[in-house]
Parts: structure tokens; sequence; C-alpha cells
């Protein structure tokens, strides 16, 4: 039994849900998003909220009820509040900027690399070392974060490259005389 399944996801004020069948849309202050459930669990509408089940008791299904539950969850959080990840540059001369509707990041290769937004997704560079993502799909984010941290992963040795906030870096001692 899936703990996280089992409960009913409330519907925030604010927030209009339209359920048909296996597509659920919803429609926020921040904007709309859509999903199309797995045909191995079941989705009602009560006045609890949206309420997701197993359709028969198949490891697949199990394992996708509190998936899908998390997700219906995931889109009204980002419909009303949305969600950002902060990403940290640290490295001499590395740097980056919004050049029109692309991110340019300066990262010690012999070439600018310019990353170029993807809809949906909402790109800040308050000053030279932090890029901010926000959107209201977690995932885009989290895959634009991903991708942009990608092109240089911090190293242990000095820490350069670029990090998720709070992130922790593994320190190596360097070589020894």
């Amino acid at each position: 039994m899936s703990r996280i399944g089992k409960k009913a996801v409330a519907v925030p004020s604010g927030v209009t849900v339209s359920l048909n069948g296996s597509d659920l849309s919803v429609k926020g202050p921040k904007g709309e998003l859509a999903m199309t459930f797995v045909p191995e669990v079941s989705v009602s509408q009560d006045d609890a909220g949206i309420t997701v089940a197993p359709i028969n008791q198949t490891k697949r299904a199990r394992s996708m009820w509190g998936m899908q539950r998390t997700m219906v969850a995931n889109m009204f959080e980002g419909v009303t509040n949305g969600y950002s990840k902060k990403l940290q540059i640290n490295g001499v001369g590395y740097r980056a900027s919004m050049k029109g509707s692309s991110l340019n990041l300066q990262l010690g290769f012999s070439h600018d690399v310019d990353f170029p937004v993807p809809e949906g997704i909402k790109i800040e560079t308050p000053d030279q070392t932090t890029v901010i993502i926000s959107g209201i799909d977690k995932q885009k984010v989290g895959q634009t974060a991903a991708k942009i941290r990608e092109y240089r992963k911090p190293e242990p040795y000095k820490g350069k490259g670029i990090k998720y906030e709070g992130e922790y870096i593994f320190r190596k001692e360097g070589k020894k005389k």
C-alpha cells in the first residue's frame, strides 16, 4: 500500500481542475498544465480533491500509484506558487549573462556557451555568478538546471564549476611534494 497514494490531493483555492477520463488539466494564477495518467491507475474527483487508485495489484500499478499522485500535487504547486532552482558559478573568469533569449556562459572554454531558454522557463542572472531558473513545471525546471550544470560540473579539487545552491562539493586533497 502506498502511503502517499492513499491521500487525496486537495485542490487549492483559485485553481480550476478539469478531469476527462485519464486526462487532467489544471489552471491557476501562474499558468496552465496538463497530464495524461498511465492506464494502470484510475483517477476520480470528489469533495476531498483528486484521488488516485491502482486498477489492479501488479507491481507496475502499485509503483505508478504514488508517482501519479505526486505529479498531481506538483501540478497544483506549480500553478499556484511555481518552482525555482538557483545555480552558483565558481571559478576565475566564469560568468553568466542573458543575451536576448539565450543564456551566455563563459566557463573557461575557448568559446562562450549559448544555452537557448526552453519554452515555459524563465532564467534570470541577478549577478555574474548566479543563475535563477523558474517556471511552473517542476520537471522542466529541474531538467533545465541539470543541463546548464552539465556544461561544467564542480570539480573536487578547487570546487570550480556550476553547482546548485546549497550543494556540498566533496573536496579532495591535491598532490603533495
